[in-house]
């Protein structure tokens, strides 16, 4: 039988949907499996963006332009100038989804064996997106005991070598809802301009940002106009994960030029999840209020609850809807499996992702999930009862005053 590619093996699994069989025995097992596991939000999806598909009344599905139709382009511009951005249609290129761009930005900018520096935990599928063009990642890592913050910029100095190409960030982030400071960005900026280096920027969850805190992009910093290159989607912003639809934004022309090519490879994007996202441009803040509120309250009562439980901790996140929980176990893997596979409690069940699909670092976030509060707050203060009594179950629970497990100390 002839043999798939090196490449081929080394792409990783995702640690997000890798689990999914489990959690579909257990759905057929008649149990309810709350859903912490992945960034798919309950919110509705905004009306306008939706009757725009329902009014559409082409005659031919035909293909868009390779970098968006100029009216998306040109609203979207409009979007980012009303959010500070000095950004013109001629600066955006239209993509299947922020996965799209990603891949396309890495591959511009990044030759086979050069290096992206990337803070961790880190969104889990940026080792897929390195693997696709032979980047390497160097990680550098955040502690759950400062709400990984953004490390010392010294620490990034000492991993820079003559092959480093770029370093990507995610603000607010995805997986742990870190939001970067003005000033931690200014610290990147100095560092980047010292070593001529691309800064990309996942801006997925620009919009979810809490207590009054603002949301500061490095695009609004200047001095970076050859070096920024900003990754958009409107999966979160508009509860549309479906549509799969992302732009790549950069002033930098080569950048642009090269990605364009790589667009036109792949010929267009979706042209009805353009003519939804044009429309949802209009969206009122009012939407945007209502669902930051209620991605707050659900934050809150997921830190508070988190924290009140034995050997649990969870720093408070500053934007996205995500968390990165320390738990009193032995493995996350084994955990999060044995959740699905092992444990009910009332005919309930939670799935969650390890947090070791998060790092790069070989044994790091054996004790850490994410978790993602996507889910009404009634459903969540259920899901979190099952998870405290699933922690009091579990075998491989760590006994805080021993070291040892529930299992191992019987």
């Amino acid at each position: 039988m002839p043999k798939i590619s090196t490449k081929g093996l080394q792409m990783p699994a995702s640690p997000i949907r890798k689990l999914t069989p489990f959690a579909e025995k257990a759905k057929s097992e008649g149990k309810t499996v709350y859903h912490l596991n992945i960034g798919q939000p309950d919110i509705e999806t905004p009306v306008g963006m939706l009757d725009a598909v329902k009014n559409i009344d082409f005659k031919v599905w035909a293909y868009t332009q390779s970098e968006g139709t100029p009216q998306y382009r040109n609203k979207l511009a409009e979007y980012y100038q009303k959010n500070g951005y000095n950004i013109t249609p001629s600066d955006i290129l239209v993509t299947d989804g922020g996965s799209e761009a990603l891949t396309i930005a890495i591959s511009a900018c990044i030759d086979h064996g050069e290096e992206v520096i990337i803070p961790e935990p880190f969104y889990a599928n940026y080792n897929a997106f390195t693997c696709l063009s032979d980047a390497i990642i160097k990680p550098i890592q955040s502690s759950i005991e400062t709400g990984f913050a953004l490390p010392p910029i010294s620490e990034f100095e000492r991993l820079i070598t003559p092959k480093t190409k770029a370093i990507l960030i995610c603000s607010p982030n995805n997986p742990t809802g870190y939001l970067y400071s003005k000033e931690e960005l200014e610290e990147l900026k100095k560092l980047v301009l010292k070593y001529d280096l691309f800064l990309i920027c996942d801006e997925a969850y620009r919009e979810f940002c809490y207590d009054g805190r603002e949301f500061i992009s490095p695009g609004h910093l200047d001095g970076l106009e050859n070096h920024f290159i900003m990754i958009d989607t409107v999966s979160k912003r508009y509860s549309a994960c479906g549509a799969r639809l992302g732009a790549l934004v950069t002033h930098n022309k080569e950048v642009y030029a090269a990605a364009l090519k790589y667009a036109q490879a792949r010929l267009a994007p979706p042209a009805v999840a353009q003519i939804a996202a044009t429309a949802a441009i209009a969206t009122p803040s009012s939407y945007f209020d209502t669902v930051i509120k209620e991605y707050s309250e659900r934050r809150n009562l997921l830190v508070n609850t988190l924290n009140k439980m034995e050997g649990v901790y969870c720093p408070n996140p500053g934007g996205a809807f995500y968390a990165i929980v320390r738990l009193p176990i032995d493995d996350s893997d084994r955990f999060c499996e044995w959740m699905l596979d092992k444990f009910t409690y009332e005919n309930q069940t939670v799935m969650l992702a390890p947090a070791t699909g998060f790092y790069s670092t070989p044994g790091a976030g054996r004790n850490e999930v994410r978790m993602a509060y996507v889910i009404n707050q009634d459903d969540l203060k259920k899901a979190l009862i099952c998870l405290e009594k699933a922690l009091v179950e579990y075998p491989g629970r760590i006994l805080s005053s021993t070291g040892l497990t529930a299992k191992s100390a019987l």
